[in-house]
């Protein structure tokens, strides 16, 4: 089965075709700055159909769209509705009715899923939901100190998400160890940054909690802070929820602190050049990393692995010497040289280390389209059972 996988952010779309199950890539694309001054597509409806002119058609990956035998979206927050599943009006309206928790994401999938179900009529579009991994935690470790009602009602728990990401990790860290019973703990480190444990594969804590706006402090989103922070907040700047959930989504986190660039090249430029407010964004989110980091090593009870993916995690020497200083009594060794150097996947721990750490590129792609596959393929057999009831 040929699989279109878009991966869609808040001004951007990237995408790859995939032949499953060998998973060849047969195309790639993207499209930036959608809707923006300059860009070259003026909504997600245009961009999607500039993607599927480039992968269809004489000399290109595809002779003719109905090759696609399915979209797989990396759905981002659909409430209660987390396993991976055939997209219908219900997962729609989940989508829309967490949009408030996810502002950045969820209006953007939503459009772009209408567009696909215009331009690609018949398709089945799946979607495989971020919070999907998460969804057998114990629920003291999802629970909020709030009323019960609140996660009973109105869906109010922690969610955790990046989980295409994590899971690629947990499944690439098992397969370079050698084994399935191994204690992990997934650093995915990026413009959008969370960390999340596995025990045998199984995602036991996350740092995310209701939305993507919480646990590590993101590029300018806000991270965790004490609530009673913002309502005392809102009060001294006359703030409405709308308007404070606009600076605490867009104009908080690192580039709130550094009061110019998330960016961690930009941190790292105007740090070096002196500016306090630029290393203190970098050392406030190393310091939140090793929060999450030592809690997890706790609740697993030690490690065997860690594995850091993501734009940050993978090129930036740095942050990850500033997470891994000084944690030898725990059993990780890192191997300065190897961290310095490595490019792509590798080990950047010593030898010797009880705790193996990895660089492990993301691949969310390949975790979406396997999902994609297995969810069709469900769908399908489940259709043949009910024509065989008809007959």
């Amino acid at each position: 089965m040929k699989c279109l996988i878009p991966n869609i952010g808040s001004t951007s779309f990237k995408y790859r075709v995939l032949d499953m199950p060998d998973e060849t890539v047969l195309a790639q694309g993207r499209v930036e700055r959608i809707g923006q001054p300059g860009g070259e597509c003026a909504d997600y409806p245009a961009a999607i159909r500039k993607c599927i002119e480039s992968i269809a058609g004489p000399g290109k990956a595809l002779t003719s769209l109905k090759e696609i035998g399915a979209v797989g979206f990396k759905a981002v927050h659909g409430g209660p509705l987390n396993e991976p599943q055939i997209i219908g009006e219900e997962f729609l309206a989940a989508l829309k009715e967490f949009s408030f928790l996810a502002p950045a994401h969820n209006p953007p999938y939503i459009a772009a899923i209408r567009a696909f179900q215009q331009e690609l009529p018949g398709v089945p579009l799946v979607a495989v939901v971020e919070t999907g991994p998460y969804h057998n935690m114990n629920e003291a470790s999802t629970t909020f100190g709030v009323p019960y009602e609140w996660r009973t009602k109105y869906g109010i728990r922690r969610y955790g998400f990046h989980g295409a990401s994590h899971r690629a990790a947990s499944e690439r860290a098992r397969a370079l160890l050698g084994r399935n019973d191994i204690r992990h703990i997934s650093c995915h480190l990026g413009g959008s940054s969370s960390l999340a444990a596995f025990r045998n594969g199984v995602a036991i804590d996350v740092s995310m909690g209701a939305s993507p706006q919480s646990g590590l402090p993101q590029n300018n989103r806000v991270g965790d802070i004490d609530v009673f922070a913002v309502l005392h907040m809102m009060k001294k700047l006359g703030l409405d929820p709308d308007q404070m959930a606009v600076l605490l989504g867009s104009k908080s986190g690192l580039a709130g602190i550094s009061g110019t660039s998330g960016d961690m090249r930009d941190l790292n430029e105007a740090a070096a050049a002196g500016n306090r407010q630029a290393q203190l964004a970098l050392d406030v989110y190393v310091f939140a990393i090793r929060h999450y980091l030592g809690a997890f090593m706790l609740e697993l009870g030690g490690i065997d692995a860690i594995t850091f993916s993501g734009g940050i995690g993978e090129n930036s020497a740095e942050i990850r010497a500033g997470v891994l200083k000084d944690l030898s009594a725990f059993g990780v060794e890192l191997d300065a040289g190897r961290n310095a150097t490595i490019k792509g996947e590798g080990p950047i721990s010593t030898d010797g280390s009880a705790v193996k750490v990895l660089v492990v590129p993301a691949n969310e792609e390949i975790v979406v389209a396997r999902e994609t596959v297995a969810v069709v393929g469900r769908a399908k057999a489940a259709a043949q059972v009910l024509a065989g009831q008809a007959k």
